[in-house]
């Protein structure tokens, strides 16, 4: 099985992880700098009791609940156009869950097109979910309604967790894991 490379731990990547663990991945590198936030808890994968801590590492406790087993590899780093490269050299597949245009564009410009898979999101603010697309640039597969932003908009759990879990689907379809 191939491992997962998951770039920021917030809504998307926390979801998707979550979704990925339950769909039977079991390798994942997860890539995030951050701490839970009390306005984190509406829509990503953490819990009350783990405000303040590091996400790679709250994330990583919360899906050994779900496989105990599952390896995970986490880095509490930021990434940078000098970093993600090595960061990330040992997984195939990618997954950009930033929520900062500056990392989306890191990773676009450094991974998008040099991995087996790479999926990412854009567009995630707001409730409407009738506009969500995907649109396939060469490896990788964007996720999302394209306008929204979070400066603009509030960001749901439903609208949120639907990109994480069709992100999710393309990466099933890519067939890496007998379920």
């Amino acid at each position: 099985m191939k491992r997962i490379g998951i770039a920021g731990a917030g809504g998307i990547g926390s979801n998707v992880a979550d979704n990925l663990i339950r769909m039977g991945f079991n390798d994942l590198k997860i890539v995030d700098f951050d701490r839970v936030e009390k306005s984190n808890l509406n829509r990503q994968f953490y819990f009350e009791d783990q405000v303040g801590q590091k996400k790679v590492e709250a994330l990583k406790k919360n899906l050994k609940r779900i496989n105990s087993k599952a390896n995970l590899i986490t880095n509490p780093s930021q990434i940078t156009d000098n970093s993600i490269n090595t960061i990330f050299e040992d997984c195939p597949i990618v997954v950009e869950g930033f929520d900062q245009k500056k990392y989306k564009k890191i990773f676009l410009e450094n991974l998008a097109q040099s991995k087996e898979l790479s999926v990412s999101a854009s567009g995630v603010a707001g409730n409407n979910i009738n506009n969500i697309k995907v649109k396939k640039v060469g490896q990788c597969h964007i996720v999302g309604d394209f306008t929204s932003d979070v400066q603009n908009k509030k960001l749901f759990a439903s609208k949120v967790r639907y990109v994480a879990a069709k992100m999710s689907n393309i990466i099933l379809k890519k067939g890496t894991v007998h379920v």
